[in-house]
């Protein structure tokens, strides 16, 4: 069986595979879409599984569009085409509850925005993948298994 993902085509045995739901947090969906050097282990990773994010994913993405083209990262040319590239990628957003996500936030002292991703990890039993260091420790302290990006 052939799986078609981020444009690209990998062959998959589907008898030694176990298809999963991963949560991807927001920057993961810039490195691909950005060609940053973790892509290619982000898809490999992920390939042939159900990407799955809080429902917030898409304003994060846009703030985080908005931010790099303010800090001058991205050109304002490559903005739109960023975000509709975003877009394309396949995930299953989902709400979350924030009541949790703030307890989580305020025990680690993190952004709620990464407590959302660790919420929904946490609710659907699903790994999570991020390229955020912090947020794989405090991942890793509440018992969500993380797919590391080498």
């Amino acid at each position: 069986m052939y799986v078609e993902k981020f444009g690209l085509t990998e062959k998959i045995n589907t008898g030694t595979i176990v298809l999963m739901k991963i949560v991807a947090d927001t920057n993961t969906f810039l490195a691909v879409t950005l060609y940053e050097p973790e892509r290619d282990e982000i898809i490999r990773l992920t390939l042939g599984h159900d990407l799955v994010a809080p429902d917030i994913l898409p304003f994060e993405i846009g703030n985080a569009l908005s931010a790099m083209l303010k800090r001058r990262r991205l050109e304002p040319d490559k903005l739109l085409p960023v975000w509709d590239a975003t877009q394309q990628i396949p995930v299953d957003l989902r709400s979350i509850d924030i009541r949790e996500a703030l307890k989580i936030a305020s025990q680690f002292n993190i952004y709620a925005y990464d407590a959302y991703f660790l919420v929904c990890a946490i609710s659907l039993h699903s790994p999570l993948i991020t390229l955020d260091r912090r947020m794989n420790e405090v991942a890793k302290s509440l018992g969500v298994n993380i797919m590391e990006v080498i």
